[in-house]
């Protein structure tokens, strides 16, 4: 698929930490379309092996899908060797699991990073990193990094200090991080760390700030409160209440996989997007409690149960977009409405995607 803004990537080779997941396998295909060559390096060790196979499409005996670890620098100097650009999505991305296991996430997300980053510096073929972070970072964010009121979303916002008591705030590049988590900080240490390490080297860089990903074939895990859109639609599928942590009066910026992994290929080769930090939204803020509402939309009957937040679970807040929009000439095609049918409707055709032990709960509800 031919187009203008990633042309510089046909024939090209591109290394995708993480490339075997939710958002590296998209970031894949988007890559094959562009005319690129990926190659994936991943552990595997996220979800059950047919979760990769049946859900992601991704097949381990290829040649372009590495299966190691990003803490392995002679693996990273041979596979670099070849390539013309790096795509680091690899992550422990579980905010939970980070909290619950911090020495794991230290070993991923920060050594698993410095590896990668002093094998790229040393690699004088990379034309390019792109460091995937996340909108986190910014926790519930600070006084002096809350703007204006846009316009366009002065109603809403206003209807939300209204019903909820408090206006989202909107989360610029320059927005003073607060990070609330173990996740969060091992994202604001990688962004630090790109910036020293291959800045020092004129290594070209770009963060990109992932908002609130979700969208088929997504798929939930246990002991965890992340993925609000596959978590809701999963449980409202069986017939379970939907859980409101604090009431779901949190605010997010839910942006589609799809608009992601293109976000991220432009990225990669925009020239403007040079050193630069990038937010990945839509610039619409939505509550956890209005996603429910979408879901239950979509099953009627669902029914709500509000439980308590979780530990480094931010109020959050929405992107600002503007700098997203002038640096990679792009906006998110699709909605929260749009993508909230599109993964109900996947899910009854698949519905193999909802574990078992899930299940086996609501059996138990109903016994």
């Amino acid at each position: 698929m031919y187009d203008s803004h990633t042309e510089e990537l046909v024939g090209r080779t591109v290394l995708v930490t993480g490339g075997a997941g939710l958002i590296g396998s998209r970031i894949t295909g988007c890559l094959r379309r562009a005319g690129a060559r990926p190659i994936s390096l991943c552990s595997l060790d996220a979800y059950p092996r047919h979760t990769y196979r049946d859900l992601f499409g991704v097949d381990p005996t290829r040649p372009d899908v590495i299966v190691g670890n990003i803490q392995n620098p002679g693996l990273l100097r041979k596979v670099l060797a070849e390539c013309d650009y790096v795509i680091h999505a690899a992550a422990l991305a579980d905010v939970a699991a980070c909290t619950r296991t911090p020495i794991a996430a230290i070993h991923t997300n920060v050594i698993g990073t410095q590896v990668l980053l002093d094998a790229v510096a040393a690699c004088e073929r990379i034309r390019r990193l792109v460091f995937v972070s996340s909108a986190s970072v910014y926790g519930n964010g600070a006084p002096e990094g809350r703007a204006r009121p846009c316009e366009e979303h002065r109603t809403v916002r206003k209807l939300l200090e209204t019903v909820y008591g408090r206006v989202p705030p909107q989360f610029h590049e320059h927005t003073a991080l607060r990070p609330m988590s173990v996740y969060a900080n091992t994202k604001a240490w990688g962004e630090t760390q790109t910036t020293l390490i291959l800045g020092s080297r004129g290594t070209s860089y770009t963060i990109v700030r992932y908002f609130s990903v979700y969208g088929e074939p997504q798929v939930i895990k246990e002991n965890s409160h992340s993925w609000v859109v596959a978590w809701f639609a999963t449980r409202a599928a069986l017939g379970l209440p939907l859980h409101l942590n604090g009431g779901g009066h949190q605010v997010r910026d839910l942006v589609h996989v799809d608009d992601v992994a293109a976000a991220t290929v432009r990225a990669l080769v925009a020239p403007r997007a040079h050193n630069e930090t990038v937010n990945i939204g839509t610039g619409n803020p939505t509550t956890i409690r209005t996603v429910a509402e979408l879901v239950a939309e979509r099953y009627p009957g669902t029914r709500f149960v509000e439980t308590p937040m979780p530990p480094g679970d931010p109020l959050g807040g929405y992107a600002a977009t503007h700098r997203m929009e002038s640096v990679l000439g792009w906006r998110p095609a699709i909605t929260v409405k749009e993508g909230v049918i599109r993964y109900t409707n996947w899910l009854s055709k698949t519905p193999g995607a909802i574990p078992g032990w899930l299940r086996a709960e609501s059996e138990g509800s109903t016994a």
